[in-house]
Parts: C-alpha cells; sequence; structure tokens
C-alpha cells in the first residue's frame, strides 16, 4: 500500500503513524533505536506490505499491469489503491479528508526531528504539493506517477497507467474495495500481535 492507506492503517495513534510512514527507510533492525510506538508503527508497516505482496486480489489487479509495467506493477497498483482510498474516504473515516490530511502534515512537522532524511527532504515537496489530497483525482495519480517514472530514468513507463485505470477502473475499484476491508481487519489484529511481541521482548 502507499501513503495514504499505511497513514490511515495506524489506528488513530500518532507514534504508530509517524511509524508506519517512515518505515521503508528503517532497515531491519534499525527500527530497535526508535521509541517502542514508533517501532510498532515501522513492524506494522512490514506486515501490511507483506500481505498486501501476498494477497490475490491485490495479484489479480496487479496481473492486469504486467505485460506493460512488468515488476512495477506492484508499485503501480499501491498508487491506485490510495487513489479509491482517497476518492471513496467518507466510507473509512468520519473526519474529512482535508482535515484529516492537515493533521497529518502537522504530525510530521511536530516529529521532524525523528524523521529519516530522506522524508526530511520530500515533507516540504509533498505539502506544497498536498500529494496525499491530490490522490482523490485521476490528475493527481498522474503526477505521482509522472514523478515515480522519473525516479526510474523513464525506463518504467509507469506515467501511462493511467490509461488502465481509467479502462479497468471498475474492476481495480472493486479489487480494492474487497481487498481494503480484508486489511483493515489485518492491521488491527496485527497490531495487537506486535504490542504482544515487543512486550515480551522489553
Amino acid at each position: 500500500m502507499n501513503f495514504l492507506a499505511h497513514i490511515y492503517l495506524s489506528n488513530n495513534d500518532d507514534q504508530i503513524t509517524i511509524g508506519n510512514f517512515i518505515a521503508d527507510g528503517i532497515r531491519g533492525k534499525r527500527y530497535k533505536k526508535f521509541p517502542i510506538e514508533i517501532q510498532k508503527g515501522i513492524l506494522l508497516h512490514r506486515h501490511i506490505d507483506t500481505f498486501t505482496d501476498a494477497h490475490p486480489t491485490v495479484r489479480q489487479s496487479t496481473k492486469r499491469l504486467h505485460k506493460n509495467y512488468g515488476h512495477y506493477s506492484g508499485v503501480i497498483v499501491d498508487i491506485l489503491y490510495d487513489h479509491f482510498l482517497a476518492k471513496n474516504w467518507k466510507q473509512y473515516s468520519e473526519t474529512l479528508l482535508p482535515d484529516y490530511i492537515d493533521n497529518f502534515y502537522d504530525l510530521l512537522g511536530e516529529h521532524f526531528e525523528i524523521l529519516p532524511t530522506r522524508i526530511q527532504k520530500m515533507m516540504p515537496h509533498m505539502i506544497a504539493g498536498n500529494w496525499l489530497l491530490s490522490y482523490a483525482k485521476i490528475e493527481g495519480i498522474q503526477l505521482v506517477l509522472d514523478g515515480m517514472n522519473r525516479r526510474t530514468q523513464n525506463k518504467s513507463g509507469m506515467n501511462t497507467a493511467t490509461i488502465e485505470l481509467k479502462e479497468f477502473y471498475t474492476e481495480f475499484e472493486t479489487e480494492f474495495t474487497s481487498f481494503f476491508e480484508e486489511l483493515r481487519a489485518f492491521a488491527k489484529n496485527t497490531l495487537q500481535d506486535i504490542e504482544i511481541q515487543l512486550a515480551n521482548e522489553s
């Protein structure tokens, strides 16, 4: 899953949210240098990614893109699923999406010193472009895919994936909706398991 989903699945806990958000930049056991609540978020992120990558519904979405995008298909599906989460936000939260996102940006500012350098450098661009809110529109997803394609030196062709998004919009949305219900339950149960694991380790 991409940024918005990971933030949402953090159980409305500030520290877990920060950990979940920065997790991609924390390798191996380096997570142990962070406060315990942030550790929970990092470990939750890893479990979410593992569950997502192996899930048959996600693989069905990915398979639709594989011919044109190869191993980048999974990255694209993560971004597309964030689009459907943002678009259908009212089904998942009573807080309006713009308010929810503004609160998250404030949270990043409050924890700036603990953020990895990569995140610190990315944060001003994310806020200025309001990336998370832009996910709700296909035009916003296009900008994200354009940026991802540039990071691959234009080798991935990800910038054209909105073609498939528009062509198979209903199929992708149906798959997201089905999968996300399972993912929400998985994240809740997994967070409980992580809390037990870390308590036993301390």
